[in-house]
């Protein structure tokens, strides 16, 4: 039986594990992202200070810092331990997604082309006061990548810090140099918006998932394009066993569609495919809408999904998930 998290009044953006997996951390269109305990699921706390609906999050890898990206056009961070707000990012529109680097010592993050003002990668030292002070700093990026075209939907660190991908609304995946702001990669395999992009835990490969109802495997620094798993409804997100050699992934119809609809012909379930083979040998039933995220713990015994119902849900695998094989 999976545990239910119910603390969002609207439907999840964004949930993420710390590295340790001992916490959950969920954002959704209301303005309070939330932590919680992964084992009973209790609440820990709730991040207060956003005025509009809270599009991204990121915790980095000691779990001090936290990171959240808002249509209220900012970008904060916060005290992991104590939910106080350290820093504002003030942006001329609304940040759509930010990360952490590995070593946590940059962040990143990407604004909408709304307003007149043109879509942006941001990055940040966390250790320049001058940076990151709000009050004396000038606020200034240490990098700023202008985004000529369509603009970015996600965006991940990539490994070594080096570059940053970052899916669009038109379906490419490109690479942007850190230290050049230049763009190295380019490719287009999907045709429509890509909704979400996550790494595999040694970030050696890339998962993308996408509206036009299939999620890619890609090979993150050559950007080869491996494996795709298909289904018959937009893919809203996947993620990558750290454990097993499965992927997850979780999506449906349009939120506005919805009603027009049964939940029982299977339209909202988790739905587990092979990562090799690309079959699909399991589905999670559960959400009363579409999937809008879905995280694996780090240690690969568990995995949580967050839906448009406001719901996030925590299943624990049983044993015969590990114990089941696939005959080749």
């Amino acid at each position: 039986k999976p545990i239910l998290l119910h603390g969002h009044e609207r439907s999840i953006t964004q949930i993420k594990y710390s590295r340790e997996g001992d916490l959950i951390f969920s954002a959704s269109k209301d303005n309070q992202p939330n932590v919680w305990y992964s084992l009973n699921g209790e609440r820990l706390g709730t991040f207060q200070g956003h005025n509009g609906a809270v599009w991204c999050i990121d915790v980095n890898w000691d779990t001090t810092r936290f990171l959240t990206g808002s249509a209220d056009n900012t970008c904060k961070l916060w005290d992991c331990e104590t939910g106080k707000n350290l820093n504002t990012l003030d942006v001329k529109n609304a940040v759509r997604s930010c990360g952490f680097s590995y070593s946590g010592k940059l962040l990143m993050y990407s604004t909408d082309k709304t307003m007149g003002h043109p879509c942006e990668i941001h990055i940040f030292d966390v250790s320049d006061s001058s940076q990151m002070s709000t009050f004396t700093g000038s606020g200034e990026p240490m990098m700023r990548i202008p985004i000529s075209g369509s603009k970015i939907t996600s965006a991940v660190w990539g490994p070594m810090e080096e570059y940053i991908v970052a899916g669009t609304e038109t379906g490419e995946i490109c690479q942007y140099d850190v230290k050049t702001g230049e763009k190295i990669h380019e490719v287009r395999e999907h045709s429509k918006q890509i909704k979400d992009l996550q790494l595999s835990l040694d970030s050696t490969m890339l998962i993308s998932a996408s509206k036009d109802t299939t999620a890619k495997l890609f090979d993150t620094a050559s950007l080869d394009h491996m494996k795709t798993y298909k289904t018959e409804r937009p893919v809203n997100s996947a993620a990558i066993s750290p454990l097993q050699d499965h992927v997850v992934l979780g999506g449906g119809q349009e939120a506005m569609d919805v009603t027009t609809s049964s939940t029982r012909i299977g339209k909202f379930d988790a739905r587990f495919y092979h990562l090799i083979f690309e079959e699909e040998f399991g589905r999670v039933k559960g959400h009363f809408g579409p999937i809008n995220s879905l995280a694996f713990h780090p240690d690969g015994k568990s995995y949580s999904s967050g839906g448009e119902d406001g719901y996030v849900r925590v299943h624990y695998f049983d044993q015969e998930y590990f114990d089941y094989r696939f005959e080749f």
